[in-house]
């Protein structure tokens, strides 16, 4: 009789740091800490071991006065006050949640959970925290509540005050928080910027006297900007643009969104967007108009997206291109805009443009090319183009 096959299983393997290396990392940070916060003599840069952004919240809980063995003490919350924060950021909360749903089951098994805050480290929301009366249970009870402050100001450092103030993401272990009290905590941070390009809030990811996991960094500054799209997503506006570099796939993270009302003012766009146009909008004194970055009338993107065009190739007046694949959110016609078989087709438009520049630069070919950023054979090229094909003058 033959054997029988034997069954093959997969089983899966959570890799934790030796503790050979969790012990020089420990090490590492209190000799950190004695030489920066303590002010003990120690070797040479005795704060290689710990990110600078750490070094300058411990500099600044220093300069306000705080000590490390002060007791921290998280306030208990009124319920009024709970319902009060919860309603300032209801538009925050509503994007976020999604986004925590789906972090919560991606950190099921490592002990970690969400928080969200505003910009001013107030709790707004949180993820499902860990069940148990045991002491790491209580210490995430502590923090994960709506309407608790934890700005750097009431806690000190962490991932939530040190992504505020540095506007980046980070991460941060046991000891290089700033208080004796909050050194169970192991956490990551990624601030949150609204349409206007304004810091918001922030998401964090915080596990207590459990193991570490900088990975987490990379995966809450990904939430984030998932985050940050929604609130895009869902600004009132007449056109939403996604926005892409020809050749590039299109990701959730790289995907720039750009919203447009029906007077083709800029009102909104994330992070993906303002780069790859170089527009901080939060900055801008004057209002942004869409006719301040593409070379193309406004009338013709509006539409493209009424005859559900899936992509246009677009230029920029940088001289680059951009696809982009528009969507009309408002129901109704901006004003002024034709009908949609009386617009001209996109090398009509384009030849218009090369005109208008030839007759800015007084019929100088070549200084008209420079304005444009092509050559003059591609300037005369396409003047000739648009007489041989019956353009209008």
């Amino acid at each position: 009789m033959p054997p029988r096959p034997r069954k093959h299983t997969m089983t899966a393997t959570l890799v934790s740091p030796s503790p050979e290396g969790s012990l020089a990392r420990s090490l590492a940070i209190s000799q950190a800490r004695r030489a920066l916060i303590e002010g003990e003599p120690q070797g040479a840069r005795p704060h290689a071991c710990i990110d600078s952004w750490i070094a300058r919240s411990w500099q600044r809980c220093i300069e306000a006065g705080q000590q490390p063995r002060q007791r921290v003490h998280f306030d208990p919350v009124s319920r009024s006050g709970s319902r009060d924060v919860a309603e300032r950021n209801r538009a925050l909360v509503a994007a976020a949640r999604p986004v925590i749903d789906r972090l919560s089951r991606a950190i099921a098994d490592t002990r970690y959970f969400a928080i969200l805050t505003d910009a001013e480290g107030i709790v707004v929301d949180v993820g499902n925290l860990p069940a148990g009366t045991d002491a790491a249970s209580r210490c995430a009870r502590d923090i994960g509540r709506i309407g608790v402050d934890l700005s750097e100001r009431a806690i000190g450092t962490s991932a939530i005050g040190t992504a505020l103030a540095e506007q980046e993401s980070v991460w941060l272990h046991r000891g290089e928080h700033f208080f004796d009290d909050t050194s169970v905590y192991s956490c990551a941070g990624a601030p949150l910027f609204g349409p206007r390009g304004d810091c918001i809030g922030m998401l964090d990811l915080t596990g207590v006297q459990t193991v570490e996991r900088p990975e987490l960094r990379h995966l809450t500054t990904l939430s984030a900007r998932s985050i940050e799209n929604m609130l895009v997503m869902r600004e009132p506006c007449e056109l939403l643009l996604h926005l892409a570099w020809p050749g590039c796939a299109a990701s959730e993270a790289t995907e720039g969104l750009l919203c447009i009302d029906a007077e083709g003012r800029v009102t909104g766009a994330n992070a993906a967007a303002r780069q790859m146009l170089h527009q901080p909008l939060a900055r801008s004194e004057h209002a942004l108009l869409f006719n301040d970055l593409f070379a193309l009338p406004l009338h013709m993107m509006f539409d493209a997206a009424r005859r559900g065009d899936p992509v246009l190739e677009v230029p920029l007046w940088s001289g680059l291109r951009v696809q982009v694949r528009p969507h009309r959110n408002g129901a109704d016609i901006p004003p002024g805009a034709p009908a949609a078989e009386a617009q001209p087709r996109l090398r009509d438009v384009e030849t218009a443009l090369i005109r208008k520049a030839v007759a800015d630069a007084r019929g100088n070919v070549a200084e008209a090319a420079r304005a444009l950023g092509i050559s003059r054979a591609t300037v005369y090229r396409k003047l000739w183009r648009g007489r041989t094909s019956g353009a209008p003058d």
